[in-house]
């Protein structure tokens, strides 16, 4: 298919992503909480895989993209591009963020009370919303894009029901906000971060680096394990896949 075509899937998704998930934190969150949350960040993830997945694939995410080059899934000389348009995404919504944001009386960039990253941005230690420790908040990212990979591979496998994939991939991310919200506010996605991370001022630029290694490194060992031990012969091959994260 057309690489302008699944870069501008990419690019629309991953805003999406952003604009949903993390705008609901920013403009809405204390009326929602951090269930609403959590499932602004699956709905989204839902909508733009039935309504881009088949184009892109529908990753939205650099650590899912990586996951899917290591499990044979994707073909690794297109990882930049589309790591490049999930970023461009994230930035975009995030603009759009914080321009809806700083209408509101007293409104501020950067932190905000104690133990809260500010402009939905994660962090760990002082930034992280409930005081976890660097090596929890590590632990919590690598482990936690893993076991999202492993759902995505599975979900998006030859063998899976390929209409429920989308549904079963946003639930994940749904269920992982729930967990990791307190912890360090919910990365698994670098792109996420960077975008937050350019407004939430320079704190959160000094942790950034946390938050694309860990899922970087995390969607890399889900797919290792995923290949080492789920997957069957028929999943070696190289394929697009709807995988959206």
């Amino acid at each position: 298919m057309d690489m302008k075509r699944r870069l501008g899937a990419e690019v629309f998704g991953t805003f999406w992503l952003v604009l949903g998930g993390c705008g609901s934190a920013v403009l809405a969150g204390e009326a929602i909480g951090a269930l609403g949350v959590a499932l602004a960040f699956g709905l989204t993830v839902v909508t733009m895989a039935y309504a881009v997945g088949g184009i892109s694939g529908g990753h939205f995410n650099p650590a899912v993209t990586l996951g899917l080059v290591v499990a044979g899934r994707f073909d690794k000389k297109d990882a930049p591009a589309y790591m490049a348009a999930q970023v461009v995404g994230a930035i975009a919504a995030a603009v759009v963020i914080a321009i809806v944001a700083s209408g509101k009386t007293g409104f501020e960039f950067g932190d905000v009370g104690n133990n809260a990253p500010g402009f939905a941005s994660n962090g760990f230690g002082d930034r992280s919303p409930g005081g976890y420790s660097f090596v929890a908040v590590l632990v919590a990212e690598v482990v936690m894009t893993a076991m999202f990979l492993i759902v995505i591979l599975g979900a998006t496998a030859k063998k899976s029901i390929a209409e429920f994939g989308g549904l079963t991939i946003g639930l994940a991310l749904t269920l992982i906000h729930l967990i990791t919200i307190p912890v360090s506010n919910t990365s698994v996605n670098p792109a996420r971060s960077i975008s937050q991370a350019i407004f939430a001022g320079s704190d959160a630029m000094v942790q950034l680096p946390v938050f694309i290694i860990a899922p970087l490194v995390g969607g890399a060992l889900g797919a290792i394990a995923w290949k080492a031990v789920l997957a069957g012969p028929e999943e070696t091959e190289l394929a697009q896949g709807v995988a959206p994260a």
